[in-house]
């Protein structure tokens, strides 16, 4: 038997269609500064390389920018915007844990992305009537 969770898409405004339906997970990641488990609603992009989170939310981690990560250039849809890559930092989905890569981009006006590098990819992703939902088989 699979074990499996689900998350409810978000319904979100659109000027084109009304309304939309994004695929929305509720991960946690680990935090030096407080020495726990940190909620956060993630949009799931299949589309996104690697988890990537806003700046401002490096603090909440205890993560200084300055002195860790890798920083380097990324390129999306018509643009390039500057992050800085950790190799390796806990997350859970449900109650499974992964040490993914996780971005920070310069700039704190996107939701956290969950991408496919070591967490995405290790899951059996399922995208149906406005449920997101994740297994192992």
């Amino acid at each position: 038997m699979s074990r499996r969770v689900s998350f409810a898409f978000e319904r979100r405004p659109s000027s084109l269609f009304g309304t939309v339906y994004q695929p929305t997970a509720t991960a946690f990641f680990w935090s030096r500064k407080i020495n726990g488990w940190v909620r956060l609603v993630c949009l799931v992009d299949t589309g996104a390389d690697y988890t990537l989170l806003p700046r401002a939310r490096a603090s909440d981690f205890g993560i200084d920018l300055t002195r860790e990560g890798q920083p380097f250039s990324t390129y999306g849809i018509g643009a390039s915007e500057r992050v800085v890559l950790l190799p390796r930092w806990p997350m859970k989905l449900g109650s499974w844990m992964r040490q993914i890569p996780m971005g920070f981009i310069n700039r704190d006006d996107l939701p956290p992305i969950l991408g496919r590098q070591d967490c995405l990819e290790t899951f059996k992703l399922t995208l149906f009537q406005h449920r997101t939902a994740f297994s192992l088989r």
